[in-house]
């Protein structure tokens, strides 16, 4: 209950600075008009409405909801955010109509918010500009291109403790045994036992060394082994060989689309710093894993505003396929 309450508080100091920077930049009214197409009202305090946009957007910013996702208005977790921002609304009414927002550490704080949240909306701009759903398919088209594909191998196995042990298995399967009936009925192998040995599909880079070898060059239908392995001696069935199939877009849509956030973040603030002059007042960084920076007794502990304007360098381009272990 205290981690949910300090939650929320966090919340609201957030969101309040929000509203304080709104405040101050003379937009502490807000106008009948609604700020988005298709917007509701949904509340009002003290004579300034409260949209359902405002609300969403705090939910995407607590990560409730992600970024474009809808909010039903009539959900719970609309309502307790409708209420958090009705709190944040009279506590800034409240520290606006106390003059804290004249206080120089308080307008520190704003500048900072404003900063960042001009910032952000920069990023975004240029994000939606540059994400879009033909670059998203012109980079999965790339990587396909560039992508090997492995070959996929299904097999069934069967594990013995010995290698007589397994040897008088072959002998069975020789004679016409069934391989499946075998393993459930030899193979010591709990994961795979009660499915008849069935390994599924898999790559050889994904199996322990010991398949790789033995299974390397063996054909579809080739009984393979015994052969030693962690926990005993294996003869391996080969009942399937195909090429593995590439990931779909869908299943890389998501780390595309971070790629080229990355990307683009990594473009513009490249930029920006190549035209601008900046000074470092302070000697680099020294690595001793412990951060011996000093600030101000007086600095203020600044709560994050929306999402962040600068990002850590770019991850790698998706992977041209998915590894499947059996």
């Amino acid at each position: 209950m205290a981690l949910k309450t300090t939650f929320r508080l966090a919340s609201l100091i957030t969101a309040v600075t929000c509203v304080l920077v709104l405040a101050a930049c003379g937009q502490n009214k807000v106008a009948e008009k609604p700020p988005e197409p298709g917007d509701t009202a949904v509340a009002r305090v003290n004579g300034q409405v409260i949209w359902a946009s405002d609300v969403k957007r705090e939910a995407v910013a607590q990560g409730l909801i992600s970024e474009g996702e809808p909010l039903d208005i009539s959900s719970e977790v609309f309502r307790q955010r409708l209420d958090e921002v009705i709190d944040q609304k009279l506590l800034a009414a409240e520290a606006t109509k106390r003059k804290i927002d004249k206080e120089a550490v308080a307008q520190r704080r704003l500048a900072a918010a404003r900063e960042r949240i001009l910032g952000d909306m920069l990023v975004e701009g240029v994000v939606e500009k540059a994400v879009t759903e033909d670059a998203i398919r012109k980079l999965y088209a790339e990587q396909q291109k560039l992508s090997k594909r492995s070959e996929e191998i299904r097999a069934r196995q069967i594990l013995v403790g010995t290698q007589a042990e397994a040897e008088s298995v072959k002998k069975l399967l020789a004679s016409g045994a069934s391989f499946d009936a075998l393993a459930m009925e030899r193979s010591t192998d709990q994961a795979t036992r009660f499915n008849g040995g069935d390994l599924g599909y898999f790559t050889l880079d994904v199996m322990p060394e010991a398949y790789g070898v033995a299974l390397k060059d063996a054909q579809k239908g080739a009984l393979v082994g015994p052969f030693a392995a962690e926990g005993g001696w294996v003869l391996v069935k080969v009942e399937d060989k195909r090429t593995e199939e590439p990931i779909t877009l869908e299943a890389a849509r998501p780390q595309i689309v971070r790629f080229l956030t990355y990307d683009q973040v990594r473009d513009i603030l490249e930029k920006l710093r190549g035209s601008a002059k900046v000074e470092m007042l302070i000697g680099k960084a020294q690595d001793t894993g412990v951060n011996n920076a000093q600030e101000p007794a007086s600095a203020p502990p600044e709560a994050p505003v929306g999402a962040p304007a600068s990002a850590p360098p770019p991850p790698n381009p998706p992977p041209p396929r998915s590894k499947k272990r059996p």
